[in-house]
């Protein structure tokens, strides 16, 4: 496999959407909180996102709404804003015992810190691996886009996680951001474990352009 070390806008504008492949469930209630966290914690590994409702007034900061953990085939999201005690959660995300893969987890520690006191347990944050592949890019995005030819959308990025019900089209972006940080974690390991791989110290490059369609003769 090619590793470029960047990606350009415009290659990854002209990428295939990517999508969540398995099943997202909701979850908005304590009661629902036992069997999605055992389930949780039976695997080796997941990926962890989060959500905050976007403010647009100086100063003011949201809690955060949304927390999605994803395997390869089960994305959770849970609505913490409805959820009224979270315990076993919380003592999930301390569990040292389930890596959780992430992008930039120090920020999502800290917004989960204006809900909840924890320790992070386990926490795996993809910026401190992509280095020893050479990648240069920090966002997740870009970071997909050059392992998998994919382009993850971020159109829901500045919707309303604090929505009374959350649209199929957020729920989908949700869990493919959790889904994604686990794909690559995964595709960085087998890489690592494998060595086949060659590194470009360069730009994926552009696409080629498209060709401009001549106008038809004027056979009348």
């Amino acid at each position: 496999m090619v590793i470029y070390t960047q990606l350009s806008k415009e290659s990854l504008h002209e990428m295939p959407a990517a999508s969540f492949p398995g099943a997202i469930h909701v979850i908005d209630s304590t009661a629902q909180l036992p069997a999605a966290v055992g389930f949780l914690s039976r695997q080796k590994r997941v990926g962890i996102d989060s959500e905050t409702r976007p403010s647009f007034q100086k100063g003011k900061l949201n809690k955060v709404a949304l927390l999605q953990i994803s395997t390869l085939d089960e994305c959770f999201l849970f609505r913490l804003g409805r959820i009224e005690n979270a315990g076993l959660l919380v003592r999930f995300l301390e569990d040292r015992r389930v890596e959780k893969i992430g992008l930039s987890l120090k920020d999502d520690s800290l917004t989960l810190h204006r809900r909840y006191d924890f320790t992070p347990g386990g926490w795996v944050d993809l910026q401190d691996l992509v280095g020893a592949f050479q990648i240069q890019e920090r966002s997740l995005q870009k970071i997909y886009g050059l392992l998998f030819n994919e382009r993850i959308s971020k159109r829901q990025r500045l919707s309303n996680w604090e929505a009374e019900e959350l649209s199929p089209a957020q729920q989908a972006y949700a869990a493919l951001d959790a889904y994604a940080c686990l794909r690559i974690y995964n595709r960085l390991h087998e890489l690592r474990s494998s060595g086949d791989y060659v590194i470009k110290e360069v730009t994926l490059p552009e696409p080629a352009p498209r060709a401009v369609e001549e106008p038809a003769a004027n056979l009348a």
